[in-house]
């Protein structure tokens, strides 16, 4: 395998740029897709991206998510490690953003190192385009059931009709921004994680005071019972940060001169910080009042004066995550191999994710949706990002932006027949053997024969990530030996 160093560019590891190029700039459509990223076009500083991570984690699904601990039978104090534990996977989110500035490049583009330029397409049509347009389905159908309930206090009746309108409104805003991409994100989602930050300690405060400190359930979970429910809700959890493998797309911009620690640290903290606090704001509410119509629960526990402008920041919490996650959505379809602009891929995203939406809103149970497919797909997420962790750590985050861009059979990453046997074992035994240990839609042999514990998030991890260590270590190494 050829060495993955980037080749040498005198003068870009000075002071970034004082203003992004052309290519760019909000109110711009952005220019570049998957393609690479030229050192004279890099711009910004580590520390935007917090704003970009937090204004995508003040949200509604993050307030269902924490709720749901307290109503799978843990103790207020329980499901509050629980929170801590699943919010610390950030810290992998942080990792695999160092390889953007350093590839100028974005994720999917980058994990052709690991399954090949073949093998790659395949990878980015279920790990980067499928399970992403499952999440932006899902994130629709919260923001859409608060703006249902603010369009009920107008007087006008929530027909099927105005339901499929206020869906597509909402959409169409969010795909705006996904389209104008990566610079009006940057510069929106300061201002967003400001006025989200203020709703949200109102709707703190007004909940900590109805908060039951020392909430336990009537009949506790015990013994394996309690670590199905711990483990189980640390997978929960633990679903939001593992479901960005995408993070680079968000940093590659940055100067390649940037560090590494700084764009990981933001980009860790910026997810941690308010995964933690909504969470746990979640897990209060559920102390104090029925949070299995999550909505309608917290309603009760604010001022009414106050509950329109809560509605609008489920709206606006749900917007600016989606926004981000069809804008990877996009970027993996072009990696799939469909030569479109950026801004139509994200289009097309958006039109199944809408209709994806109307079903789990008028056809399925919502609340079961979302623990369902957020719980199932980490079995596949886990050993995904393993993978990448580990190329990370054993390329010393080296990679060569434009030969990742070759995707001719003479590319060093075509590897045999345009797969790399060693991402693609990896992944799939990880994600078999988190199969056997996994209980959600289905219970696994290995569940099963544990009393329902699911194992499948740890499991998945580490067979993927040692797999692609044994296999992936002596190519790597001799690599850098040349």
């Amino acid at each position: 395998m050829a060495s993955t160093l980037p080749d040498p560019h005198p003068g870009t590891h000075g002071t970034p740029a004082a203003a992004p190029p052309a290519t760019d700039r909000a109110g711009h459509v952005e220019a570049h897709g998957i393609d690479h990223i030229p050192d004279a076009e890099r711009h910004g500083r580590p520390r935007e991206l917090f704003s970009v991570w937090a204004a995508a984690n003040v949200n509604y699904l993050s307030l269902v998510t924490g709720a749901a601990l307290v109503l799978m039978g843990l103790s207020l104090w329980q499901a509050l490690v629980v929170i801590v534990v699943g919010n610390l996977f950030w810290a992998l989110t942080g990792l695999l953003a160092i390889s953007g500035p350093a590839a100028g490049a974005p994720s999917e583009v980058i994990t052709r190192a690991m399954y090949g330029i073949l093998g790659n397409r395949v990878n980015n049509a279920v790990t980067g385009w499928m399970i992403s347009v499952c999440y932006f389905a899902l994130n629709l159908a919260a923001a859409a059931t608060a703006a249902f309930s603010l369009v009920t206090r107008t007087g006008i009746p929530t027909t099927t009709g105005v339901k499929v309108a206020v869906v597509v409104a909402i959409a169409a805003l969010t795909l705006t921004i996904s389209v104008y991409g990566h610079a009006l994100i940057v510069k929106l989602y300061l201002p967003i994680t400001l006025v989200l930050t203020a709703v949200f300690a109102v709707v703190a405060f007004h909940v900590l005071r109805h908060t039951d400190f020392s909430y336990a359930p009537a009949t506790p979970p015990t013994g394996t019972g309690l670590w199905a429910a711990l483990l189980g809700g640390v997978t929960l959890i633990a679903s939001g940060p593992l479901s960005y493998t995408t993070s680079a797309d968000f940093s590659r911009y940055l100067p390649r001169s940037t560090s590494a620690k700084a764009v990981a640290g933001w980009t860790a903290l910026g997810g941690f910080l308010p995964g933690v606090l909504v969470c746990s704001l979640g897990a209060f509410a559920a102390t104090a009042v029925d949070m299995t119509d999550p909505q309608r629960a917290l309603e009760k526990l604010l001022p009414g004066w106050f509950v329109p402008l809560f509605l609008l920041a489920l709206v606006l919490g749900t917007v600016a995550l989606n926004a981000l996650t069809a804008y990877s959505a996009g970027l993996a379809l072009q990696a799939v191999g469909l030569r479109v602009r950026r801004s139509l891929s994200v289009l097309a995203d958006g039109t199944v994710s809408v209709s994806l939406t109307l079903y789990a809103l008028l056809v399925s149970n919502f609340l079961d949706t979302v623990s369902n497919v957020l719980q199932l797909t980490v079995g596949l997420l886990g050993p995904t990002m393993a993978v990448y962790a580990t190329d990370i750590l054993l390329r010393r985050n080296r990679y060569d932006g434009r030969t990742l861009t070759d995707e001719t059979p003479d590319s060093p990453f075509w590897y045999t027949r345009g797969v790399n046997g060693a991402g693609a074992l990896a992944l799939i035994g990880g994600t078999a053997c988190a199969a056997l240990c996994m209980n959600t839609l289905y219970t696994g042999p290995v569940a099963r024969a544990l009393g329902g514990i699911d194992l499948a998030l740890p499991v998945g991890i580490v067979v993927a990530s040692a797999l692609y260590l044994l296999l992936m270590r002596p190519a790597t190494h001799n690599a850098s030996a040349r």
